[in-house]
């Protein structure tokens, strides 16, 4: 079975908003510990750690330092992109994990019964990641905003987070400058509800999201006194 090492990054991925909502509340708890939580009490996955931009880690440590330490969670610092964040988390993977998970920690609608889906398909191909269906046509510009084209949507499918690949590949999106080489990814159909928060105006729409997302099963306790404990 894959053993994996999760990595939360606090900066954008490549094509998203440089403005960054990880640290927007919804009822009270920032979106960049709802992404964590993806992750916790997964038996497969062995080591989670955030990766904080440099003039944010004092700040971070002081307001999560400890939720995180609690959770077993690791943080670091690396920027200012996702690329350098990328290569900042290569010697930092646990010796014991075979994979890794990289997470955009603006994204915390991510559907439970997804991430199983990409853990599982991950053991098969050297990199997954989630995509979602893109409905309509799209319009094609140049630089100045200029109509180039018009492309049928069905051609198209938005890039989302989590990934998960072995770590040579891994290795290899870092030398690559933290992009992935799409020839190398095979894509999981993922559910629409996942949703980036770019800045604070998004809180409503992803708490609608997170709503609509299918809960998790919740494992039965297997006597009555187990149920006691707690």
């Amino acid at each position: 079975m894959a053993t994996y090492s999760a990595v939360v990054l606090t900066a954008p991925p490549p094509g998203e908003p440089a403005e960054s909502g990880a640290f927007v509340k919804i009822d009270g708890r920032e979106v960049l510990l709802r992404a964590v939580e993806l992750f916790l009490n997964r038996e497969n996955i062995r080591q989670i750690q955030v990766c904080f931009l440099p003039a944010d880690l004092e700040t971070a440590k002081r307001r999560y330092g400890a939720h995180l330490s609690f959770a077993g969670v690791k943080v670091f610092s690396a920027g200012p992109g996702w690329a350098e964040q990328i290569s900042a988390a290569v010697p930092r993977i646990a010796e014991l994990c075979t994979h890794v998970i990289v997470h955009d920690a603006a994204r915390a609608a991510v559907a439970y019964n997804d991430i199983d889906a990409l853990l599982e398909l991950a053991e098969k191909h050297p990199a997954v990641a989630l995509a979602a269906p893109v409905h309509g046509s799209l319009v094609e510009v140049d630089e100045g905003g200029k109509a180039v084209a018009i492309r049928p949507g069905d051609r198209y499918m938005r890039l989302l987070t989590p990934w998960a690949m072995s770590r040579a590949a891994f290795a290899g999106m870092a030398s690559g400058g933290g992009r992935p080489d799409a020839s190398q990814f095979a894509i999981l159909k993922a559910s629409p509800l996942n949703v980036r928060m770019n800045s604070p105006g998004d809180a409503a729409l992803v708490k609608a999201m997170l709503q609509l997302l299918p809960k998790p099963r919740v494992k039965p306790p297997s006597s009555p006194f187990e149920e006691a404990q707690w």
